[in-house]
């Protein structure tokens, strides 16, 4: 089962969600205003994807939170990972033990069609 990790407000996530509907393809979305990945979680998405990827250092939340001023290391970035998921690069795709992030159709057309 493909797992969609985001907002549905979020245009990216609103793109992934309506190419995998379009080709008929069911996936669980997990709403990040609703429900916090566990620590377990985001640490097995650090293992399996690219923390700088991961890590949306151009939102809104960044900005509001001042976190360019804390100049965050990897593990600074983790932790707020953990508590604020408003701080992940949307949307979160687990699929067959491996993640992706962000929308890309193309990737998406090799990977799932």
């Amino acid at each position: 089962m493909i797992k969609v990790y985001g907002i549905k407000t979020c245009d990216s996530v609103r793109k992934a969600l309506r190419f995998f509907k379009d080709n008929e393809i069911e996936v669980d979305f997990f709403d990040f205003k609703k429900e916090t990945p566990t620590s377990q979680t985001v640490d097995s998405w650090v293992e399996k994807s690219d923390l700088n990827l991961l890590f949306n250092s151009r939102g809104t939340k960044y900005r509001t939170l001042k976190l360019k001023e804390l100049n965050l290391d990897d593990e600074g970035k983790i932790k707020w990972l953990k508590d604020e998921p408003m701080l992940f690069k949307r949307p979160v795709i687990e699929y067959d033990g491996k993640v992706m992030v962000a929308f890309n159709e193309e990737v998406y057309k090799e990977t799932f069609l």
